[in-house]
C-alpha cells in the first residue's frame, strides 16, 4: 500500500497567483503586478541596523517569544499609533512573518472538525492554513453596496453553527483596499462574544491607510475596543510598512493564554525568529516615520493615478480603496478571471492577480498592486486599455 499525504494537507488548493506567476516568470518583458510588495528596497537605515546587531553578536537563540526589547518596542508602538496599552511580556510574540503568526494562532484556536468563518475576498493563505488545520471554511463575500464594501451581517449570524470557533477578516484589505469603520469592528466584537468565537484580525496593512487625520496615522485596531479578556487576536508584519517582505518578521498581538501558547508552539515551529532581524525590527519601528511618510505620498498618487486611469476603460468597476496598496477593479461579464489574467500576460505582458485566488466574491474581479514605480505603472494601464478594448471588439463581433 502506498502511504497518502494527509486529506486536510491534499484539500489545500494551489495558489492561483503562484500559478499565474510560475508562467510570468518564464516570459520576458513582463510588468509584474500580481505580487505584493513594492519594488523599493528595504531603506538604508534598516540594513545598516542589521549589520550592527549582527556585529553586537545577536546571532544567538532568542525568547520563543522574541526579544524583550523588540516586545517593548511593538507595545510602545501601539501605545503611540493606537492608544492601546499592551503587556509586552505577557501580550505579544515575535514570529518568522505575518504569515507564520497566522499560522501559530489559527493552529492554536482550531482543532480538526471545526468550522472557521473567513471573509472575502480575501488573502488566501488564512483559509488555507484553517484547512491544514483540519477545520472547514466556510468563505462569505463582502457585498459591493454602492462605491463601499460592505460586511453581510445577516449572512454572517447565519454562517455559525454550533462547530464554528473562529472569525477571520483583514482590515486594510488585501485585495479590496476596504477598511473596517469603527462600527464594523463593534459589531465582529459583539457578535464573537455572543458566539464564544475567536475573532483574528489580519491588521498587516494598518500604516497603509488613507483616510486619517493625516498621513501616516494608523487605520483604527480592534484592539481599541477589546478588552484584554476578549477572544481576540490580532497578525501583524514588518513586511509593508518598511518594505521587509524578505525578511520575514511579523508578530501577533492576544489574550495571555493564547499568547502564552503561541510562545510555546513558536518553539516547535521555528524557534524564534532571527535575533538580528528582530534587532534591526526595533530601528525600523523607532526611525521608520520619515521614510514611511514619502512611501505613503508615493503610493497615495500611485492609486489616483491608476484609479483614474483604470476608470477611463471600458467595462470596469473600480471602488476606491481606503487602504492598502491594491486595486479591485470588477470587470463586466467576467466569470473566469484566471482566464482574463492569462490572456492579459500572455497578450500584453503584464501580470495581475486573478480574484478568484482571494475566495468567494473575487472571481468576475482581479487584483492590481499599485506599489511599483511609475515607469512600470503608466505602460502598465496603457497595455490593460488596450487589451480591455480588444476584448470588447472581440465580443461584439462574437455577438453578431
Amino acid at each position: 500500500m502506498r502511504a497518502q499525504i494527509s486529506r486536510s494537507t491534499a484539500a489545500v488548493p494551489h495558489s492561483r497567483i503562484r500559478e499565474l506567476a510560475e508562467i510570468a516568470l518564464g516570459m520576458p518583458g513582463v510588468l509584474r503586478l500580481y505580487f505584493g510588495e513594492s519594488n523599493l528596497p528595504t531603506p538604508a537605515y534598516i540594513k545598516e541596523a542589521l549589520a550592527r546587531a549582527i556585529a553586537d553578536g545577536f546571532t544567538y537563540y532568542s525568547e520563543n517569544a522574541g526579544l524583550p526589547s523588540l516586545r517593548e518596542a511593538i507595545a510602545a508602538h501601539y501605545a503611540s499609533k493606537q492608544s492601546v496599552a499592551l503587556d509586552p511580556r505577557t501580550e505579544i510574540v515575535i514570529t518568522a512573518s505575518g504569515v507564520q503568526a497566522l499560522n501559530v494562532v489559527i493552529g492554536a484556536v482550531l482543532d480538526p472538525g471545526d468550522e472557521a468563518i473567513v471573509l472575502t475576498p480575501a488573502w488566501p493563505n488564512g483559509s488555507a492554513i484553517a484547512m491544514m488545520a483540519g477545520a472547514a471554511v466556510i468563505q462569505l463575500a463582502h457585498p459591493l453596496v454602492g462605491s463601499r464594501y460592505e460586511i453581510d451581517f445577516e449572512a454572517l449570524e447565519a454562517a455559525i453553527t454550533p462547530r464554528t470557533r473562529m472569525l477571520l477578516y483583514t482590515s486594510p484589505s488585501n485585495p479590496l483596499g476596504w477598511v473596517a469603520s469603527v462600527e464594523d469592528q463593534q459589531r465582529l466584537l459583539e457578535l464573537s462574544r455572543r458566539h464564544g468565537l475567536w475573532l483574528i484580525a489580519d491588521e498587516v496593512y494598518d500604516r497603509l491607510w488613507y483616510e486619517g487625520h493625516s498621513l501616516g496615522d494608523a487605520a483604527p485596531s480592534i484592539l481599541r475596543l477589546a478588552t484584554r479578556d476578549d477572544a481576540v487576536a490580532v497578525v501583524h508584519s514588518f513586511s509593508k510598512t518598511y518594505c521587509m517582505t524578505g525578511w520575514r518578521l511579523g508578530w501577533l498581538v492576544a489574550r495571555a493564554d493564547l499568547a502564552q501558547k503561541c510562545t510555546q508552539l513558536n518553539e516547535f515551529i521555528v524557534s524564534h525568529a532571527a535575533s538580528f532581524t528582530q534587532k534591526a525590527a526595533e530601528t525600523a519601528l523607532r526611525d521608520g516615520e520619515p521614510e514611511l511618510r514619502a512611501m505613503l505620498e508615493r503610493l497615495r498618487e500611485n492609486r489616483d493615478y491608476c484609479l483614474d486611469a483604470l476608470r477611463r476603460m471600458p467595462g470596469l468597476t473600480v471602488p476606491e480603496p481606503a487602504g492598502a496598496f491594491y486595486l479591485f477593479p470588477k470587470v463586466d461579464g467576467l466569470n473566469d478571471s484566471f482566464d482574463f489574467c492569462r490572456r492579459l500576460l500572455e497578450e500584453e505582458h503584464v501580470g495581475i492577480a486573478p480574484g478568484v485566488a482571494f475566495g468567494a466574491g473575487g472571481d468576475g474581479s482581479v487584483r492590481l498592486c499599485y506599489a511599483a514605480e511609475r515607469s512600470v505603472l503608466e505602460p502598465a494601464m496603457a497595455r490593460i486599455a488596450a487589451y480591455l478594448q480588444r476584448r470588447q471588439s472581440r465580443a461584439a463581433v462574437q455577438s453578431v
